[in-house]
């Protein structure tokens, strides 16, 4: 009897030892700061991440160029994904650049209100007479938005920066780029391809030709402070696999690789 007791008590501390540190696997927790631009795409893939590894994230949003600054100034994320250009924050030591991991790539693209005529920008001339000929642009703000810092390098390497700049109108954010456009106090509009696609109040033009408007990177690290390398490096691995870039193509993106 006293032999069949302690075999059953050993089964049952095996029992509750592997109930344990199966419970502690599922709760362990991901902290992850994920930029405006790149949360359509991340709202969609986060859930089958934690369906399929066991972890949970916990995400934070934040502006495409504000999460710079949360990094560079201490905030701690166990992954951040960032738009470059980020000196400060790799300055700030904040954050490992051996683990620097180019998830997908964004495309500017031009846009006009619904139902519009579409002029042709297929090429850089085509393109720089139907910015030069409209009445107003709506672009997001390069000091709040990563699409709007892109738009102004793209239209500096076009050539016509200075030449358009008194009748651009600034957004804080792509939607509110577009909402100008809807109501009618713009003509065009210029923000990233992946948010203009779903946007209900313009319709999409084109990308811009990308002889001069390059493709901008939503890029992920993992932290020096981070509670669970295993965790993190598993969810960075998954943003990065081959898996899931059918959907970054279908959200309007280009894969990173």
């Amino acid at each position: 009897m006293r032999h069949v007791k302690f075999v059953f008590s050993i089964a049952t501390s095996s029992v509750l030892l592997l109930g344990f540190a199966l419970g502690a696997r599922a709760q362990t927790a991901v902290t992850l700061l994920v930029p405006n631009p790149f949360r359509g795409s991340l709202d969609k893939l986060i859930p089958q991440f934690e369906s399929q590894s066991g972890y949970k994230v916990e995400v934070t949003h934040g502006k495409g160029l504000g999460t710079r600054d949360q990094i560079a100034r201490g905030e701690k994320f166990d992954v951040s994904i960032l738009l470059p250009p980020f000196p400060e924050a790799l300055a700030s030591g904040n954050i490992d650049p051996k683990s620097a991991t180019t998830l997908a790539r964004f495309t500017l693209s031009l846009g006009v209100r619904k139902g519009a005529p579409k002029p042709d920008i297929s090429t850089p001339e085509a393109l720089r007479k139907v910015l030069q000929d409209a009445n107003s642009i709506a672009v997001v703000d390069p000091n709040i938005g990563s699409d709007g810092f892109s738009t102004r390098q793209a239209l500096q390497e076009l050539g016509i920066f200075d030449a358009i700049a008194s009748k651009t109108k600034l957004g804080a954010t792509s939607t509110a780029a577009a909402a100008l456009v809807a109501k009618g106090d713009a003509d065009l509009c210029i923000f990233y391809y992946n948010e203009m696609l779903p946007n209900p109040n313009v319709d999409t033009v084109g990308r811009l030709p990308g002889e001069f408007a390059n493709p901008g990177q939503a890029v992920a690290f993992i932290s020096t402070h981070v509670q669970d390398a295993k965790a993190a490096k598993a969810l960075v691995d998954y943003l990065s696999s081959p898996e899931v870039e059918a959907s970054y193509k279908a959200d309007g993106l280009l894969p990173g690789r």
